[in-house]
Formats: structure tokens, sequence, C-alpha cells
């Protein structure tokens, strides 16, 4: 008997998720632990394990639906089981508004009585499905479904969306079968303002002040894009940022990184970036200054403990906030391993749940891709974020004479609910100073 491979729960707060891609086919085998498909939380990119050896008998969910924890997804066939094609749910609802169609076609063909009636088939709708349509106002009853049995998928709904059909009001004549006359209506021709208006009223479901014009592209969001919008408005809307600025001469520091790097990356396998003397330098400040590694609790602040140091990593379409646990026991290199390791992994989409939790305070590397100056955005509920900007070289005055120094800017966005700008300060001129303090001949 196939078993029933379920939607995994991939996290506490996790409900759904989205199944990116399968990794098996029907009549594939598969073996016990072997991943099966993908799938993206609001959270993480995850792989689901099959939970048995057998044979992939039958796939249930498409790819890009989404589904609820605990929900049927596939099934796999015991080995040397038949892979029996199973049984198709959908068409004995379906069957239902098509009989009652024919009956009534004697009448005269005056509506397109396929079009069944707004919710008729609500209930073979997934959830993402529902969600998508409301929140883009389509009306499911007006779509041809190209899942399994006629079913609509999220895809048959995001196609709709980049087309502009389906609108729910528009017109119901929208849908392929129309037969509708094609009169040519004859009044005035003389309309001119017409296409003017027109491009202006396509406003449904639009934000006051966003009009979709001819050659405008809508992209739906993903989960991750709505996790981190919720996450940024969530952080501006309730911590009151400050910010201030500070400059390092990392001339002594670019000189060591240039001596070591070639050696270090055939020794140790990962390369030497800056990002490991950026994380030591605020680890060992933070141990200093431990409120800056708090945390805003209503009517008390936390002092955490542990000092987990999240950090940005911004793939093309997302941005993560993975964590080095721990991080203020690690050396350089075991940092140089963590953060090659974390980037791979989401860059590669394999982050697990307890590589995003547990941050402290960020560190943030704007300056990977050339930016000099930045106010980033608090890490909720963490009470405060640094980035390290570019280096470049600039002329600086250095004992009486001008001198070419490789110099950087660095930020600290501060939540002045828990700090001030003088903790902040003195914070950042320690990084400062334990920056400029490496050298060329310093060992790591």
């Amino acid at each position: 008997m196939a078993t029933d491979i379920l939607m995994p729960q991939l996290g506490e707060s996790v409900t759904e998720g989205t199944i990116v891609k399968w990794l098996k086919k029907p009549g594939d085998p598969v073996e016990k632990y072997e991943p099966i498909c993908e799938v993206s939380t609001d959270k993480v990119n995850a792989e689901v394990p099959s939970t048995v050896t057998g044979k992939m008998a039958e796939i249930i969910v498409e790819e890009g639906t989404t589904v609820a924890v605990g929900q049927l997804i596939c099934r796999i066939a015991a080995e040397g089981e038949d892979v029996a094609p199973a049984p198709s749910p959908a068409p004995a609802a379906e069957s239902a508004p098509e009989a009652t169609a024919p009956a009534e076609a004697a009448p005269a063909a005056a509506q397109p009585a396929a079009a069944p009636a707004k919710g008729a088939t609500k209930g073979r709708f997934s959830p993402a499905v529902l969600r998508l349509a409301e929140e883009h106002n389509i009306d499911l009853s007006l779509l041809q479904g190209t899942g399994k049995g006629g079913r609509i998928t999220r895809k048959d709904v995001l196609a709709a969306i980049e087309k502009g059909i389906g609108k729910a009001g528009s017109a119901p004549a929208t849908p392929a079968a129309t037969p509708a006359p094609a009169p040519s209506p004859a009044p005035t021709p003389a309309a001119a303002p017409a296409p003017a208006t027109a491009p202006a009223s396509p406003s449904s479901g639009l934000p006051s002040g966003v009009v979709i014009e001819e050659g405008d592209i809508e992209i739906p969001v993903t989960n991750v894009r709505k996790t981190i919008a919720q996450r940024m408005v969530q952080s501006k809307h309730e911590a009151p940022h400050a910010w201030t600025m500070m400059e390092v001469d990392v001339t002594g520091l670019v000189q060591l990184r240039n001596k070591m790097k070639d050696d270090f990356k055939k020794r140790e396998g990962v390369s030497l970036t800056f990002m490991p003397f950026f994380i030591k330098a605020v680890t060992d400040t933070l141990k200093e200054f431990p409120m800056l590694n708090s945390v805003w609790a209503g009517d008390k602040i936390i002092l955490k403990k542990r000092i987990n140091i999240s950090i940005a990593v911004a793939t093309d379409d997302a941005l993560y906030v993975p964590v080095i646990h721990d991080a203020d026991e690690k050396s350089i290199l075991g940092l140089a391993r963590e953060v090659h390791r974390l980037a791979d992994k989401t860059r590669k989409g394999k982050l697990d749940l307890k590589d995003l939790q547990g941050g402290t305070f960020t560190v943030n590397n704007t300056g990977s891709f050339g930016s000099v100056l930045s106010t980033p955005i608090i890490n909720h509920p963490q009470a405060a974020i640094i980035s390290f900007e570019a280096i470049v070289k600039r002329p600086v005055v250095k004992d009486g004479m001008i001198a070419v120094r490789d110099m950087m800017n660095i930020c600290i966005s501060l939540d002045h609910r828990v700090l001030d700008g003088l903790i902040c300060g003195r914070f950042l001129q320690r990084v400062k100073e334990r920056l400029e303090a490496w050298g060329p001949d310093s060992q790591i």
C-alpha cells in the first residue's frame, strides 16, 4: 500500500509551504531520507525527505502550489508494489456543473453556462490559490485550470494576473468561450477622451495613486519578500531609529589581508575576506558594551548573554540574515569558515531554520557592493545594527603630511529606546581602534 507523504512542519510558527520543485517524478525509485521535493516557506527553503523506500506513485500537489502543514503532497509505493495511478479525486465534483449544462442546453443559448457560479467550486481551491485570487481581485470562476482534473493552480492565477484577465467584476464575458456578438459598436466615434481615461481606471486592488499602464509588469510577492517587508515595516514602526558614522583607517588590515589571503585559501580552503575581521572587532567590543547586545521587551530591556551575530546575505531576489552562534568564541579562521558556510547555504537556498534563529546583533557588509554610506534598518527586535562600507583609497592628513590611505566608513543604526548616541559613539570608537590595530605583521 502506498505511503502518504505530508507537508512537514518546518519550524514552530510555520503553517504552510510552497512546493518549489519536485526532485522525483512518478515511477522514480526513492530511498528513505532521500530528498523528494524542495519547499519554500516564509522563513527557509528546505528539502523534504522521503520517510520510506519505494517508488514515487503519485504527485498530489503541483509545483508552485502552497499547502498547509500536514496536507498530503504525494504518495510513495512500497518496493515491488505496482504503481497504481491512484484514484483521481477531482472529476467527481467537477462533473456536477457539466451535467446540468447540457440538460438546459435546450433553452436558448443565452449565457455561457460553463461559467460556474462564483464560489461554486471553491472547495477545490487550495488556500494559496484563494489568497492570491483575493489579493489580486481575480474571479476564479473565469479561469480555466490546467491542473489535474481541470483544477485551478497557483500558476493559473499568476498567469491570469500577468495577462490581466479574470478580474472580478470586469466583464464576465472575458472567458475564452464567449460567443459574444461581435457587433461593431456604432456609437459615436468622436469620443477621443476615452483612451485617456482608460488606463487610469484599472486600479482594482491597488493602493490609491498606483495606476497600471500599458507595458507595466505586475510581479506577485513571494513569501520571503512578504516577510522582509513585514519585518522592515515593523522595525521602522516600532523602533525609533538614530544613526551615526565614523571613519576608519584600515590600511594595516588591507596589507595584512593581501599578504595572507593566498596562503590562507590554499591552507584552509576558504577565502580570507574582511568580514571575519569586522565580526571579530564587533564581538570583542560587544563584551565591553553589552547594552548593545540587547533586546527591547516592552517594560524591560533584556541583555543577551550569548553573542550571536546575524550577517546580512543578499541573493538576487531577497535578503537573508543567517546567524553565527557564539561568534565571540571563534577565531578569525572559525569566523571565515562560518561566513563561507552560511553564505553558501543562503545562495543555494539550503538554510535551515536554526541558521536563522537567535541573532542578537547584526553585521552588515554593504561595502561588498561598493556602498560608502548607508543607514541600515535594525533587525527587529535587536537593539542595533552596524554597516561596514567599501574600503577606498583616499588622501588623508597623517602626522602632518598628506598620505594615501585605505579608508572605510562604519555606520550604526540604534534603537533609541534602548541606546543613546554616547554609548554607541564609544562603541564605534572601540570598533575603529580594533580595526586600526591590525597591521601586516599581526597574527591571526
